[in-house]
């Protein structure tokens, strides 16, 4: 170590108020970045970290007043996770001359949010594949707005015309295609996606995405995705707010951690990728998914997409539940099939458009046979099953058509999609599969319109074929009557 030139920045740092280093960059023979160790350090920066990592079992027995002597010297990784990210501002602020601000959620590593402010030194080194840079930073607790705030001109700019984008009057699927076409422009980036994710079923929608000259058709890319490689960037992303890969040494370090990832971007010829996740009440419910960008314009890509991050996060959460509304208002819990109310709707909607635009179309009452004499001999928790495997056998049957829960016991089915030929088939398998009189028994009834294109009389007349078809039923079974 140069003992002049650590006193000097040793008593420039010094003056700093707030945590400083001065910090050392390699530069290795490739022009990429190598080693990074704290140079100098300042008092509140030795206070800082004692308080992060005193108790900590790799500096456990040493004290304050020696803690500076432990840290000078030292790769940054001594106590911190290795962060291409950190090393790449570190780089550019070392070698490029770049003044750099960035404010960072590290909330998930540290419990703080970080401003993390870089400057170049232009004190030489004796080694000319060392260069020097500072290093400040403030933690807070809670986000600051105001620092979070504190962009460029540009990137403000960008965010706030797609914060406007989000906000119109069109549909959410393609707000977010408008969106996300102008950061893959924004960005210069080859692809860019927003991919929601519901953990609980173990699945995930690419809801926009945009190919610079449609090259490629990311949906059906993502198709052949299986949802481990989606779980597995959660994991990646556990103790960092972005993956940002700029480069094959990135490459090669996150391939060790999710190898069957890394094997689809190579398969697709990704170079750069930048991953952000929507982080909505500590939990991921999407990710913004860019892909060979302009790496030398990083720092400015980062900043832009943390910050828009923060408001495509508020909009797929807000989709998330307006969905789950909908979901509510239209379907029995129970059986999973649409609700009375959901029925009332189309039946509305339906009358409405087949009166204007008559097409043949079929219809059927289906009532469970004994259900009441199921609750009251087994219990309820029985006849809830019973429902339950009634609802799943017509979904089985009549997959490709509307099934409502109409009421306690009796499901109506409108199919738009059959023949009357493939409706009556549905419908002798139906009876085939629910003959059962001790368990799974419907009472049948079912119209087919050729062209008249009256719903709520073709409803009427299956409906009176259902209790003629139940009242068949009970003479056969006449125990079965409550």
């Amino acid at each position: 170590m140069n003992n002049e030139l650590y006193k000097r920045l040793k008593e420039y740092i010094s003056f700093s108020p707030i945590p400083s280093t001065i910090i050392t960059v390699e530069k290795l023979n490739d022009g990429s970045c190598g080693e990074i160790r704290f140079f100098a350090i300042n008092e509140p920066f030795k206070k800082s970290y004692y308080d992060m990592f005193a108790n900590t079992e790799h500096d456990a027995n040493i004290s304050y007043e020696n803690f500076e002597t432990a840290i000078e010297g030292q790769l940054y990784t001594q106590h911190l996770p290795k962060e291409p990210n950190f090393e790449t501002v570190c780089f550019k602020a070392a070698w490029e001359g770049q003044f750099i601000n960035t404010y960072v959620d590290t909330t998930k590593m540290y419990g703080f949010w970080t401003q993390d402010i870089l400057n170049p030194i232009t004190e030489k080194s004796d080694d000319p594949n060392i260069s020097f840079c500072q290093f400040s930073y403030t933690l807070n607790k809670e986000m600051d707005t105001g620092k979070f705030a504190t962009v460029s001109p540009d990137i403000a700019s960008f965010v706030i015309k797609s914060c406007l984008e989000l906000r119109n009057e069109k549909k959410f699927h393609e707000s977010m295609k408008n969106v996300t076409k102008d950061l893959r422009e924004y960005t210069n980036s080859y692809a860019a996606s927003i991919v929601t994710v519901d953990k609980d079923a173990r699945t995930f929608e690419v809801v926009s995405a945009d190919v610079r000259n449609n090259d490629k058709d990311i949906k059906e890319i993502f198709s052949k995705f299986p949802y481990e490689i989606i779980e597995s960037w959660e994991k990646l992303c556990q103790k960092t707010n972005d993956i940002i890969i700029k480069d094959e040494h990135d490459l090669n370090v996150i391939e060790k951690k999710a190898p069957a990832w890394v094997k689809t971007l190579r398969a697709n010829d990704v170079k750069s990728l930048c991953l952000v996740p929507f982080v909505h009440q500590d939990d991921i419910i999407g990710y913004l998914y860019i892909t060979n960008f302009d790496v030398s314009s990083l720092v400015r890509i980062k900043e832009t997409v943390e910050l828009l991050s923060f408001f495509l996060t508020a909009e797929v959460a807000n989709y998330f539940f307006l969905q789950k509304l909908e979901y509510l208002s239209n379907v029995d819990i129970l059986t999973g099939v649409y609700n009375r109310n959901c029925m009332n709707t189309h039946v509305d909607e339906l009358s409405i458009k087949l009166k204007l635009n008559p097409q043949p179309f079929s219809v059927a009452f289906c009532d469970l046979n004994g259900l009441k004499t199921i609750n009251d001999k087994e219990g309820h928790s029985d006849g809830d099953r019973l429902l339950k495997d009634a609802a799943n056998l017509l979904k089985e049957i009549f997959e490709d058509d509307l099934i409502f829960r109409a009421g306690g016991d009796e499901f109506t089915i409108i199919s738009l999609n059959c023949t009357k030929e493939d409706f009556e088939k549905k419908i002798e398998d139906l009876k085939e599969e629910a003959c059962d009189p001790d368990w799974l028994c419907f009472a049948v009834g079912y119209y087919h319109d050729e062209s008249n294109g009256n719903l709520r009389l073709a409803l009427r007349y299956a409906d009176e074929l259902m209790y003629k078809d139940k009242d068949a039923y009970y003479e056969k079974h006449p125990e079965k009557r409550r």
